[in-house]
């Protein structure tokens, strides 16, 4: 079998987003995505990554990982050629569970768990998209966006928020009530006032339904150490499952510090790549839980090898989605096959709306719970709307004649 040509895909409605399509002289196709900078990656996938692709064996799946991933640029960081990376990888995959007829999760060596937990991370429909409120109100979505806007609800009300999810069978939810603080002040302090806003939050819901869910603390790496230390020795009454991101990922050392002092568990990133980042993060005693994005630390190949570094760390792993439905699909599978995965993060905006006009089919949410999906390789593949898309941008890269 060879790769005899791919395409990628990206919407003016989904700016962020970046769909992969790689085909094969068998007639198998597979499909990847990637996040961020679309155009950028769009640009390297053809003008790099095609050359180095085109005519291989789509089956040697470790094999182009290292080609693509361990290159002379980008394999130390989730930039361009890592996410470009990432998403071919993701599509190899896909077609292999095609050709054995079986779903991924099966491929890395069977389902570790009947079901996979989730938790609900608090964004709202237009969270990652600027044109999706036009969209919205265009097509009579108001409500719909309204009843979901679980961003506006954490902050204004949060007791609501909790109790609502509880309603629907999440055990957990994430937010991020400090940023709003952090962007005025560049993360370099926190007053009092804004110290009490954002407990407030935790207060409220604590008040409201007690104990009966989990609650992350969501922080983006936007504080220095000084003021996520004072707002741990804070929040650490509400008992906060999580402190996610509490500072910049970037040196071990320091996030080891906090940890030590915060005594709040620490969970990152969804922003590092590669498993020689969390092996550093995880020598020095920095992490609690690894959460790790498959769009941008290297796709399932790159994943799977992180997932079990943490194990040998007796540490677990919550893979993250905040992004597109294809890497939540490919998320999935690898939680499913990781015995220390104990979340996969869903948008239940994202799920209930945006989610459903971009894929055929999504992961089966019962009850704060994600099934295990039944067909061959992801599962899915794209609407024929998204390609149909009059805005949509298509560029294709064929194998030489």
């Amino acid at each position: 079998m060879r790769i005899t040509g791919f395409e990628t895909i990206r919407l003016k409605s989904q700016p962020n987003l970046l769909w992969i399509q790689i085909e094969t002289d068998e007639g198998l196709t597979g499909l990847g995505e990637t996040f961020r900078g679309a155009e950028a990656v769009e640009t390297y996938l053809h003008s790099m990554a095609a050359p180095l692709i085109l005519g291989e064996n789509p089956l040697d799946i470790e094999r182009l990982h290292k080609i693509l991933f361990r290159g002379y640029l980008g394999f130390n960081g989730s930039g361009v050629e890592t996410r470009a990376a990432s998403a071919i990888d993701i599509a190899l995959w896909d077609i292999f569970g095609k050709v054995c007829n079986q779903p991924i999760y099966q491929l890395l060596g069977g389902a570790c768990h009947e079901r996979m937990r989730t938790y609900n991370t608090c964004a709202g429909v237009d969270y990652n998209s600027k044109s999706i409120q036009r969209r919205l109100i265009q097509t009579g979505e108001e409500k719909i966006r309204g009843r979901y806007d679980d961003q506006v609800a954490f902050i204004e009300n949060p007791a609501e928020l909790a109790q609502s999810l509880i309603e629907e069978g999440f055990g957990a939810m994430k937010i991020w009530p400090f940023d709003a603080a952090a962007t005025q002040t560049g993360g370099q302090y926190i007053s009092a006032a804004h110290m009490r806003q954002g407990l407030a939050v935790f207060e409220k819901i604590r008040l409201a339904v007690g104990d009966r869910i989990e609650v992350m603390c969501e922080f983006h790496s936007m504080w220095n150490l000084t003021s996520a230390l004072a707002i741990a020795r804070e929040l650490k009454q509400y008992r906060p499952f999580w402190a996610e991101d509490p500072i910049k990922m970037d040196s071990p050392g320091l996030l080891a510090d906090y940890r030590q002092h915060a005594q709040i568990p620490v969970c990152g990133s969804e922003t590092l790549a590669a498993q020689s980042t969390f092996r550093d993060l995880l020598a020095a005693h920095a992490l609690d839980i690894v959460m790790l994005d498959l769009s941008w630390c290297g796709g399932i190949t790159e994943a799977r090898k992180i997932a079990s570094l943490a194990d040998a760390y007796q540490k677990p792993i919550a893979p993250h989605d905040c992004t597109g439905p294809v890497v939540l699909w490919a998320s999935l599978h690898v939680a499913l096959a990781s015995p220390n995965a104990i979340f996969q993060e869903v948008v239940r905006a994202f799920l209930n709306t945006f989610y459903k006009d971009l894929v055929t089919q999504l992961p089966v949410l019962e009850k704060g719970f994600l099934l295990r999906p039944t067909e061959p390789g992801l599962g899915t593949t794209l609407t024929q709307a998204v390609k149909a898309d009059p805005q949509a941008c298509v560029r294709r890269s064929v194998l030489p004649l």
